[in-house]
Parts: structure tokens; C-alpha cells; sequence
């Protein structure tokens, strides 16, 4: 092959004759866009850029309408036997009150007993509700919830025997973004040794194990600078580091794993450090920005979701995809031709030794494996295939939720207060907030429309209590909130959702003319976001796939690689989707990971699941298919062209979803739910594509279609044609159990094997 014209071969050729420049340009390009993102900082979303739907509007009204403020409620609790209608327990209440209204920037103090605020009493006769709002923009809010804080305390002092417990937008956030800090170190602290312990079975030797890390590492830590930069352009969500920590060290892991294995294969095979480093950039450099490309395609189907969460997601995976790319393309190569073959000093004399005897042992479990598969296709996809079908089974039964509180860390104090908060006033922490714009709310018929809509859901079923509502400074919103029955996001919830929507509001404050009204919080959140992942996701399946279709179909110019390609992906998503619904939507294994199930899925996980599954599974897919194309093009058949392909690539595949697996397993640990379903599912979703889709279902279906794995039309014949993992040359021959022999391309033997290839369909000339 010609490589004068391969971006990868010369972009490794430039790196390793001026590894200096590329070595150290590297660590200062990182360097640098680590501090420009600490310096600029992070803009997250907000409520109002992160709404969708009525919802979404909902939230944009009230925030550009009301002054920045959170509200608080501290929840009163009598002794046992106690009573919220006795003298002792409206002196403790007034007591908290004043304790309140002294604090600083603390206005619209609400006592339970002030007129009109009886709603504010539980209807078991022990608890009462003081509300205020604490004024100031999001970082004032958390150096002046201090003062608040103190004040409940101190009231609570006094009054031996009642129990207080203080929630809102403020003390929430607080605590929450503690525990996520938390988790977010955890899962950054604990992956690294995991990581650098599995790259150390991999290759036996501390420098070649520190370099994949090293890569991810850095191209995480540029990647999160550089999303800092871009936030200022187009917001992240909170979780946007973490997603790129994910991606971002299981290709840069990924990557390093089959250059740096190609490029110790190529000197087994007994070329030069100079011409094994070539050879390595040519054909595995090559395949990672073949790989690179289509994993940023896949991400980039999140920006059609028309999700601000999504859109981030996607932005940070791709940068931190592109960077990992660029690395493996500089940096990479650069090291490699530094260390020469000191990239496997400091090897562990066990592990060195135990490699060794794999390297050489072709007739290992994995050999015969293969050869068992090949040997039974029809039986092995049918076993195989069917196993995948039963546990994608419960995937039809598939409900998705936007978390509220039962997702956070139970044992967090401001959940606490959440929960006994909800258990007296049913619905009343998170109601549905109903939003009335219009020139003037104040005026007589607005106002005569929004008592028609108090009155009626004071009564139904579906509606709570305390319903109570709030006016804008500037005269134009009034939201009006109105506890729902059921838990926030169940059936009952929804029910009286639609009811509030469909038939309350057109029939009260939807007659007077002018107004416009819309209806968020948390049940409409997650019904607004369900039904746009609902509306949305065929056209995000549609593009993912049509992308994965077109990019394999020229890269292995087949039409029957991409299709039976994208239907064994499909059926390992369906299988990672049945486990997440059995695991966490049933309740099973609860003991085990530590949690309890909220009926549901995180909503966003399963799209987000899909595309990053498509975008992995594809740096699979291009080095194993490519090996596999390779040796069929210089003479083998099917089956030897599919051992053969396994084999050399089965080291690192393996390897690279070990890794993959167990970072992602470590966020099953994590306290947060949405992390926990996030980690099992991609977890599971990697292993069952690395193990029965990879191992099993990729050979049995290949044998099975024969010469047809490689059919194109000839009136496609006009796509170019690449060579992505490996270029037609020599093939040395290996001994075979039976005698015979296995060619394999790159030593200075120059035979050819004398097996036909199978034959291929009429008018394929691929």
C-alpha cells in the first residue's frame, strides 16, 4: 500500500522525526486548555434553557418575570401526640417566624396561621408549612442560605420535642451538587488504578500500560477545558463531565490499545522500530480517525433530541472524541518512537511471562472457541441470538421518568426534609406550578379566571392542598401551585396532570382572553420530556443508523456488513434496555446495587444509551471487519478470514471492553440513581456487544452468509476503496493443528495460501 498520501502515516511520520515538538506541544496544548476552562469557568443551564415544551415555556416566564430567588419551606412537626391546632405549637411557629423575618435578604415570610394560609396545616393535625423566599442570584443564594439555616436551628432549640426540617430550590441545590461533586471524584479517583491495572494485564509492563492512560487522561482533561470555553457559547449540563470522563478514557484506552498492539506486532514480526512505527500509523492510525469520525457522527444524532441536555452531551463527547483522535495522531506515535522498545520496560515477570505463552499459543479457549462457533454457525446464532431476544424482552415494557427526589442519596438531609415534607402535605414540595401571563394579572377578570381555577381543584381526587399562587412584581405572571395526587410521576400523576391541562385550565383562567397559560414542574417536566424523546427518536435512530450504514458500507464496500451490522446492534441495545427494565424499573437486585427502584427509567438514558453503544461499538467493528476483509482479499476463505481476523484483534478488543466495563461498572456504585442506571446499562451493553455479539453472532452470521458478506452492487462499484486496518501484502504461514497452514500478512515470507476464497455472488467484484 501506498501511504505517501495516508493523513495517519504522515502525521506519525512528522511526530516520531520531530517527537519533541509533538511530545511537548501535546502536554502544552492540554495544559493550556485546562486553564482557559478554569479560568472562564462552566456555564451550566439553567431551569429555564434546560425546559422543553409547555413546561419549558412555563419556566421561561417565570424566570424572566420574577427576580432571582429561591423558595423555602421549613416543615413544623409536633411531638408524638401532639397537635398543629394547640397554643404551644402556633407559639413555635410564631417563634420561627420572626427567627425568619430577621435574617438577611429573606422577604414573603408565611406564617400557618396568617389568614388565608390554613392550607399550610396538615390534614393529620401534627405539621405546619413556614414558607419565605431567600432573594439573590445563584451564587448569593448559597453563601445566604447560611443565615437561614441558623435561624431554623436556633428556633429549633427552643422547642424541645418539635422536629424542623428546611427544603427548597436553594438548601436543595446545595446539597445536591455536593453529592454529585462526591460521586463525580469517586468515580475519577476509582477508575484510574482499575484502569491502569487492567491495561497492566493487557501488556505485562508498566510504560506500555502507562501510555493508553496517559492519552485518556489528558484528552479528558483538555476535552473538560475546553467544553468550559464553549459553555459560554452553547451551556452544559451538570452531568456533562462526567460523560465526557466516560467516552473520553474509553477511546483514548481504546485508541492506544491497537496502535500500540500493532505496533508490537509489526516488530514481532521482526520490522524496525522506524518501519513498525509506519506500518502502525498507516493502518491502525488510519482506523482510529476512520473510528473517531463515525463515534462524533453517532453523538452528533443527540443534537436532533432538540434536548439542551442532549445537545451538551453531544458536544462534549465530540470534543473530547476529536481530541483523543488528534492525540493518537501527535502525541501517540511521538512516544512510541521516543521509547522505541523501552515501551515494555518495567514488565511485571509473571504477567510478562504468562503473555508470552498466550502470544504464542495459538490453540488456546479462544482459538478453539471460534473454531467451535465456526464450526455449529447456525446453532451458535440461534443460541445466541435467542438469548439476546429473551433478555430484550422486558424492553417492551419500557417506561421512562424524569427523576425527582427518590433518584437522590436517601440519606442527604435536605431528602430527609423532601420526604417528610411529601408524607404531610402529599404533592406539596414539587406541585404543579400553573403559570398565568398576561398585561396586568391583577386585573378583575384575570384574577376572576384564576379564583374559577382555584375552586376548581379544591375537591377532586386528583388535586392536593395547600394550592397557592404568587404574583410578579411587574403585575404580569401569577403561578398558581397546585399539589398532585400520586407520587410525582406515576399513572394517578399524569392523570391528574392531563386533567389540570385539558379540562381545568380551558374551562377557568383559559376563557379570559389575553392570558396565555402553561402548566410546569415536575410531573409536566417529565411528561413534556417523554413525549419529545418520543416524537424525537426516530429521527435520532434514523440518522444514527443511515450514519453507521454509509460509513460501513464504504469503508468494507458491502451492502450485507452494514445491515447485519446495525441488526446485531439493535439486538444488543434491546438486550441492555430488558436488563435496565428488569434491574431498575422491576426492582431486582435492589440489595445489591444499593437502591430503590422509582418505577421507571432515567428518561434520557435510553437515547443517550443507543447512540453511545452505535458510536462504540463501532471502534470494534472497524478493527475487527478490517482484519477480516483483509485476509479474505489476500486469498483466504471466509472461515480462515474470519479466525484469522478474531484472533489478531481479540487481544484488544478484549482488553479495551474490560476497561470500558469496569469504568462504567464503577458508576453503578455511585449514590446517585441516574449514575447507577447509567453504569449497568452501558456496562451491560458493552459486555453482552463484546462478549455474545463480538464473539458469537459477528462469526456464526459471517459464516453463514459466506461470499455474500461482501456483496456490492455493481452499480455501486464507483465507492473508493480503503484500506483501514491493514494493507494487502505478504502473508507468512503458521503452522495449523491438522498440518496445514494459516497465513498472516506482515512477515518477510512471501507465500500466498493456496485456498480459494469462497465464492461471492454474481456481479460482486468487492
Amino acid at each position: 500500500m501506498d501511504t505517501s498520501r495516508n493523513i495517519a502515516a504522515r502525521a506519525g511520520r512528522w511526530s516520531a522525526t520531530h517527537r519533541k515538538t509533538a511530545i511537548w506541544g501535546w502536554f502544552a496544548f492540554v495544559i493550556l486548555a485546562v486553564f482557559i476552562g478554569s479560568s472562564v469557568g462552566t456555564r451550566t443551564l439553567t431551569d429555564a434553557e434546560d425546559g422543553v415544551g409547555e413546561s419549558g415555556r412555563a419556566e421561561v416566564a417565570t424566570s424572566e418575570n420574577f427576580p432571582e430567588n429561591s423558595a423555602e419551606q421549613v416543615l413544623i412537626k409536633a411531638p408524638e401526640g401532639g397537635s398543629n391546632e394547640s397554643a404551644e405549637f402556633r407559639a413555635v411557629a410564631a417563634d420561627l417566624t420572626r427567627e425568619l423575618r430577621a435574617a438577611p435578604h429573606v422577604t414573603q415570610v408565611e406564617s400557618p396561621f396568617a389568614a388565608g394560609n390554613e392550607a399550610q396545616l396538615s390534614t393529620d393535625g401534627r405539621s405546619g408549612l413556614v414558607t419565605f423566599k431567600l432573594n439573590g442570584n445563584e451564587d448569593e443564594l448559597t453563601e445566604r442560605l447560611g443565615a437561614t439555616q441558623d435561624a431554623v436551628n436556633e428556633a429549633e432549640a427552643r422547642a424541645p420535642g418539635f422536629s424542623f426540617a428546611q427544603f427548597g430550590d436553594a438548601s436543595a441545590e446545595e446539597q445536591i451538587d455536593q453529592a454529585f461533586t462526591d460521586d463525580f471524584k469517586k468515580a475519577e479517583i476509582t477508575s484510574l488504578p482499575v484502569t491502569l491495572l487492567i491495561l497492566l494485564l493487557a501488556f505485562g509492563a508498566f510504560v506500555a500500560a502507562g501510555i493508553p492512560l496517559m492519552l485518556g487522561l489528558t484528552a479528558v482533561a483538555a476535552a473538560i477545558g475546553l467544553t468550559g470555553l464553549v459553555s459560554h457559547i452553547t451551556p452544559m449540563s451538570d452531568g456533562a463531565s462526567s460523560v465526557i470522563l466516560l467516552i473520553g478514557l474509553a477511546v483514548g484506552v481504546d485508541y492506544s490499545l491497537f496502535y500500540l498492539r500493532r505496533e508490537r506486532e509489526e516488530r514481532a514480526a521482526g520490522r524496525s522500530e522506524s518501519a513498525a512505527l509506519e506500518a502502525a500509523a498507516a493502518t491502525s492510525g488510519r482506523a482510529v480517525i476512520v473510528s473517531g469520525i463515525t463515534v462524533m457522527i453517532a453523538m452528533a444524532g443527540m443534537y436532533m433530541t432538540g434536548d439542551a441536555t442532549f445537545a451538551s452531551f453531544a458536544t462534549g463527547t465530540i470534543i473530547v472524541v476529536a481530541v483523543a483522535v488528534l492525540g493518537s495522531l501527535t502525541v501517540l506515535p511521538a512516544m512510541l518512537a521516543w521509547l522505541g522498545d523501552r515501551v515494555d520496560r518495567g514488565r511485571i515477570p509473571f504477567l510478562a511471562r504468562l503473555r508470552s505463552r498466550r502470544a504464542v499459543n495459538r490453540e488456546g479457549f479462544g482459538a478453539r472457541f471460534i473454531r467451535s462457533v465456526l464450526k455449529r454457525p447456525g446453532l451458535s446464532a440461534g443460541l445466541a441470538g435467542g438469548l439476546l431476544f429473551l433478555m430484550a424482552i422486558p424492553a417492551f415494557q419500557l417506561h421512562t421518568v424524569v427523576p425527582g427526589a427518590e433518584s437522590l442519596p436517601q440519606d442527604l438531609p435536605v431528602v430527609q426534609a423532601y420526604n417528610e415534607v411529601d408524607e404531610a402535605f402529599p404533592g406539596g414540595p414539587e406541585p404543579a406550578n400553573v403559570v398565568i401571563e398576561a398585561a396586568d394579572v391583577r386585573s378583575p377578570e384575570v384574577q376572576q379566571g384564576i379564583a374559577a381555577l382555584k375552586s376548581a381543584v379544591e375537591g377532586p381526587e386528583e388535586f392536593g392542598s395547600p394550592v397557592t399562587s404568587t404574583v410578579s412584581p411587574n403585575g404580569k405572571v401569577e403561578v398558581v401551585s397546585v399539589p398532585l395526587a400520586g407520587n410525582g410521576t406515576d399513572d394517578v400523576s399524569n392523570a391528574a396532570l392531563e386533567k389540570l391541562r385539558e379540562d381545568v385550565i380551558p374551562s377557568t383562567i383559559g376563557q379570559v382572553a389575553g392570558t396565555e397559560t402553561n402548566v410546569n414542574g415536575m410531573t409536566a417536566g417529565s411528561k413534556d420530556f417523554n413525549d419529545l424523546m418520543k416524537s424525537r427518536a426516530p429521527l435520532v435512530f434514523a440518522f444514527v443508523l443511515m450514519t453507521a450504514f454509509i460509513l460501513l458500507l464504504v469503508a468494507f464496500r458491502s451492502v450485507v456488513i452494514p445491515l447485519t451490522s446495525i441488526l446485531l446492534n439493535l439486538l444488543s441495545v434491546g438486550a441492555a434496555y430488558g436488563l435496565l427494565v428488569w434491574i431498575f424499573q422491576e426492582g431486582n437486585l435492589e440489595g445489591l446495587l444499593g437502591f430503590e427502584s422509582m418505577g421507571g427509567i432515567t428518561a434520557w438514558l435510553p437515547m443517550f444509551l443507543f447512540v453511545i453503544l452505535f458510536g462504540l461499538s463501532m471502534d470494534y467493528h472497524v478493527f475487527i471487519l478490517s482484519r477480516i476483509r483483509e485476509a479474505h482479499d489476500q486469498g483466504k476463505s471466509t472461515s480462515e478470514a474470519i479466525e484469522y481476523g478474531l484472533l489478531r484483534t481479540a487481544g484488544p478488543v478484549t482488553s479495551a471492553a474490560i476497561v470500558m466495563v469496569a469504568v462504567f461498572s464503577i458508576f453503578a456504585t455511585l449514590s446517585m440513581l441516574e449514575f447507577k442506571q447509567m453504569g449497568v446499562g452501558l456496562a451491560a451493553a458493552i459486555l453482552i456487544d463484546a462478549t455474545i455479539v463480538r464473539g458469537v453472532l459477528v462469526p456464526a452470521t459471517m459464516k453463514l452468509l459466506g461470499g455474500w458478506n461482501w456483496y456490492l452492487p455493481t452499480w455501486l462499484e464507483w465507492l473508493p476503496k480503503l484500506n483501514i486496518e491493514g494493507a494487502p501484502g505478504p502473508i507468512e504461514a503458521t503452522p495449523r493443528p491438522d498440518g496445514g497452514a494459516t497465513p498472516e500478512p506482515g512477515g518477510s515470507d512471501n507465500r500466498q495460501s493456496g485456498r480459494k476464497s469462497d465464492p461471492l455472488p454474481a456481479g460482486n467484484q468487492a
